[in-house]
C-alpha cells in the first residue's frame, strides 16, 4: 500500500483499515445491534418493576364475576385499573381501550405496602404520603403539609397477597424470557463483532508488517549506515504489534463506548429528561479527560518506544559481537550499558503507569459514585421522588453502570491509543524514507564494458573519498584495485553497484550511463564475493541459489564443482543439503567463501566483483579458489580488491589508489618496472626491502 509523505498518521491508519472495510463495517453493525439489544434490558426491567411488581399498589376495581386479570378476595372479584378493557380484556397485556374510569367499573380498592407487609384498603386512598399501620388503622401523613388521614385496612396473608400477584406471573415470565433472549443475542452479536474485528486487525497488521519489510528492501544501503539493525527490527515487530492493539482494543472500545453513550443518552431522554440532563455533563468531562491525558502520554510514549528500539539494537549488537565481548572481557561494561538503557526505559514506563493509574478506573468510579449520590439525594430528598418511580430509578442506575463500563474501557485504552499512535509515527517515518521501487522484468545480459569518467564521490558532504577517477575496463578484462585502507577501493565498487551515486562524473556500462538503468536491472548481471561472505539460514544449496527458481539443482552442483568445493561439501552429513545456521557459523571461513564463489558463478554475471575475497582464506583453500578463478573470470569483466598482491599478478589492469586518487596504473610487470608505490607494497609483502625509484 503506497502512502505519501506528510499524510497525517491518523489518516494513514484509516487508509489501512479501509483495506478491510467490509468485515470492519460488519463488525460495527453487529456492535450496534449488540448495544441496542443490551440497552433494551433496563427498559424491560423497568416494566417488570413498575408494571408487574410494584403495579400491585395501583387502584383496583370491583367487577362482576371472573374475567382476565381478575383476583378473588373474600368472595369478590377485583381487576387492576390499568388491566380493565373496554371489550372485556384479553390476557395479553395493555392494548387499545386500556383503562376505563372508576365510573365504568365497580368500587375502587387498594393494596398497599407498609414496611414488609401488605394491606387491603376497601375504598379509595384519598391522601398520599408516609404510611404507618397501627392495629387495623393506616395513617397517611402528607410530608409537605403535615396533614394526616386514617383508613381502616386488613393485613393480607401470603396466600392472599400471591393471589393479587398471580395474574402478573405470565407477563413476568414473558418479559424474563424476552430479557434472556436478548442476552443470548447480545452474546452472539458480541462474539461476531469481536471475531470480525480481531481478524481484520490481524490482517491489517499483517499487511502493514509486509509493507514495512518490503520497504526495508527498497531502502538504499546508505540508510542503514546510520541506523542500527535492532532499531529497524523493533519497527517491523514491536511497533506494528502495538498498532494491532489499536485496531483490536482501542477501536473496539472507543466505538463501543461511543455507541453505548449515544444509545444510553437516547434511552435516558426517553426514560426521564431530568435524569438525562443531570448526566449530560459527563460528555465534556470525558473529552477534557482524553485531551489532558494525551498531552502527557504522547511525550512518555515517544521516549519509551525510542528506548525500546535502542535496547533491541544493543541486544542485537551484543549477540553478534559476543565473541569479541567475551574475548576482551567486556561483559561487565556491556551489562552496565544495557542496565542504563533498561533503567531509563523503566523510569518512563513508571511515569506512564502513574499517569494511567491517576486517570483510569479509580477516577471513573469516583465520578460515577458522585453522580449516583446526587441522583439518590435528589430522589430521597423529594426533588425527584414525587416525579420518578422506583422502576425508572432502577433503570437509570442500570444504564449508568452500563455506560461507565465502556467509559472505563475508553479510559483504560488511552495508553494503548498513544502507544499505537507513536508506534505508527515511527513505522510511517520509516516508510516515508525514499526507496527504490523494485523493477520487474529482465534486462538483456550486457557485455560488461565499464568506464569511469572523471568520477568524484563523498559519503558526507565535501569529504571526498574519490577524486577524478577515470579508467576503462573492457569486456573480459580483470581490473585489480590496490591501495592502503581508506584509499577508496571499496567506494569504486559501491558506485558500480549503485549502492551510492556519483557526485560528479559518470559511470558507463556498454556505453550507457548506469543512472539511466534501474538499479535492480543493473545488478541483475552483477555478482559479488565479499571478504566476509554472508550466509543465510537454510542449506548449502539454498545459499548458492538464494532460492532463485531460475537456478536449477544441476546448476548449483555444477557451480560447486567449478569452484572445487563439491567433493568437500558432499563429505558433510547431508551433503549440499547440510543445514546452514545464521551467518554460516558452523562452517569455516574457507567453506563460506567457496559457497560465495559458487553463488556468484551460478548467477552467471557479466561483471564480477571480488572484494578482498581471498584475504581470510588459508593457503590450501586459496589454491583451490585461484584454480576456480580462471573458470569464474571467463567472458566476464572482473574487479578485484586485493591485499595479497600475489593473487593479482595476472590482472589486465592494476589501479593503485592513494587517498581517492589513482596514482599508478598498468599491469604487474609494468608497475614493477616503474618501481613506485605498487613495487614498494609488493616487495614488502614478499619480505624484501622496498626500494622505489
Amino acid at each position: 500500500m503506497g502512502t505519501s509523505t506528510g499524510t497525517p498518521t491518523g489518516k494513514r491508519l484509516f487508509q489501512y483499515a479501509m483495506l478491510y472495510k467490509k468485515p470492519i463495517l460488519l463488525a460495527m453493525l453487529l456492535l450496534v445491534l449488540a448495544v441496542a439489544a443490551e440497552l433494551t434490558g433496563p427498559l424491560i426491567a423497568k416494566r417488570m418493576i413498575d408494571q408487574n411488581i410494584l403495579g400491585i399498589e395501583k387502584p383496583w376495581h370491583e367487577v362482576q364475576g371472573e374475567r382476565a386479570y381478575a383476583v378473588e378476595y373474600r368472595g369478590k372479584w377485583y381487576v387492576r385499573e390499568d388491566r380493565l378493557k373496554s371489550d372485556g380484556g384479553e390476557a395479553g397485556g395493555e392494548s387499545q381501550g386500556q383503562a376505563v374510569g372508576a365510573a365504568a367499573a365497580g368500587k375502587e380498592v387498594r393494596v398497599l405496602q407498609v414496611g414488609r407487609s401488605y394491606y387491603f384498603l376497601d375504598g379509595e386512598l384519598t391522601q398520599n404520603g408516609a404510611k404507618k399501620v397501627d392495629g387495623g388503622l393506616m395513617t397517611v401523613t402528607d410530608p409537605d403539609t403535615g396533614a394526616s388521614a386514617q383508613f381502616p385496612v386488613q393485613k393480607l396473608t401470603t396466600k392472599e397477597l400471591y393471589a393479587f400477584y398471580k395474574p402478573e406471573v405470565p407477563g413476568l415470565l414473558r418479559l424474563a424470557a424476552m430479557y434472556f433472549g436478548l442476552l443470548i443475542l447480545v452474546a452472539l452479536f458480541a462474539y461476531g463483532q469481536r471475531l470480525l474485528l480481531q481478524t481484520s486487525a490481524n490482517r491489517i497488521v499483517r499487511q502493514m508488517r509486509g509493507d514495512v519489510f518490503a520497504h526495508t528492501q527498497r531502502l538504499p544501503v546508505q540508510y542503514y549506515d546510520n541506523l542500527a539493525a535492532g532499531q529497524v527490527v523493533s519497527r517491523v515487530t514491536n511497533d506494528t504489534e502495538a498498532i494491532r492493539e489499536l485496531y483490536v482494543g482501542v477501536l473496539a472500545n472507543f466505538f463501543t463506548g461511543t455507541i453505548y453513550m449515544v444509545g444510553i443518552f437516547g434511552a435516558l431522554f426517553l426514560l426521564d429528561t431530568r435524569l438525562a440532563l443531570i448526566t449530560l455533563p459527563l460528555v465534556p468531562i470525558l473529552i477534557v479527560w482524553i485531551i489532558v491525558y494525551r498531552k502527557f502520554a504522547a511525550k512518555y510514549n515517544r521516549i519509551i518506544r525510542t528506548k525500546l528500539s535502542e535496547i533491541n539494537a544493543m541486544i542485537n549488537e551484543s549477540i553478534q559481537g559476543m565473541t569479541i565481548i567475551q574475548a576482551f572481557r567486556r561483559q561487565k561494561e556491556t551489562t552496565k550499558e544495557f542496565e542504563e538503557l533498561n533503567n531509563y526505559y523503566f523510569k518512563y514506563q513508571n511515569k506512564l503507569l502513574s499517569l494511567n493509574s491517576i486517570t483510569s478506573h479509580n477516577l471513573v468510579n469516583v465520578v460515577r459514585n458522585v453522580l449516583f449520590l446526587i441522583v439518590i439525594w435528589m430522589f430521597w430528598g423529594g426533588t425527584l421522588g414525587a416525579l420518578v418511580t422506583v422502576g425508572v430509578l432502577y433503570a437509570y442506575v442500570d444504564y449508568m453502570n452500563r455506560m461507565f463500563a465502556p467509559i472505563v474501557g475508553i479510559v483504560n485504552q488511552l495508553s494503548n491509543l498513544e502507544t499505537a499512535r507513536v508506534s505508527a509515527e515511527r513505522v510511517f517515518k520509516l516508510m516515508d524514507e525514499e526507496g527504490i521501487d523494485v523493477t520487474s522484468g529482465k534486462m538483456e545480459r550486457y557485455k560488461g564494458d565499464v568506464e569511469f569518467d572523471n568520477v568524484t564521490f563523498a559519503y558526507k558532504k565535501d569529504d571526498y573519498v574519490l577524486k577524478g577517477i577515470s579508467f576503462h575496463a573492457r569486456q573480459g578484462e580483470t581490473v585489480a584495485l590496490v591501495g592502503h585502507t581508506g584509499s577508496g577501493k571499496s567506494s569504486i565498487l559501491n558506485l558500480l553497484f549503485r549502492f551510492y551515486d556519483t557526485n560528479q562524473g559518470r559511470i558507463v556500462v556498454d556505453g550507457k550511463d548506469v543512472r539511466d538503468i534501474p538499479k535492480q536491472l543493473l545488478r541483475q548481471h552483477m555478482g559479488i564475493v565479499l571478504q566476509d561472505p554472508f550466509l543465510f539460514t537454510g542449506t548449502i544449496a539454498s545459499n548458492v541459489s538464494l532460492d532463485n527458481p531460475a537456478i536449477s539443482r544441476e546448476q548449483i552442483v555444477q557451480a560447486l564443482k567449478d569452484v572445487g568445493a563439491y567433493e568437500m561439501f558432499m563429505s558433510l552429513p547431508g551433503g549440499i543439503d547440510a543445514p546452514v545456521i545464521e551467518k554460516g557459523a558452523t562452517l569455516s571461513a574457507g567453506q563460506r567463501q567457496l559457497i560465495s564463489f559458487a553463488r556468484a558463478l551460478a548467477y552467471d554475471p557479466a561483471i564480477l566483483i571480488l572484494d578482498e575475497a581471498t584475504a581470510s582464506i588459508d593457503t590450501e583453500t586459496e589454491a583451490i579458489i585461484q584454480a576456480a578463478l580462471d573458470v569464474l573470470k571467463k567472458g566476464r569483466t572482473t574487479f578485484v580488491i586485493a591485499h595479497r598482491l600475489s593473487t593479482i599478478r595476472q590482472a589486465d589492469q592494476i589501479l593503485v589508489l592513494d587517498r581517492g586518487v589513482i596514482v599508478e596504473r598498468g599491469n604487474h610487470d609494468a608497475l614493477m618496472e616503474h618501481r613506485g608505490k605498487y613495487y614498494a607494497m609488493y616487495q614488502l609483502q614478499q619480505g624484501g626491502a622496498a626500494q622505489p625509484a
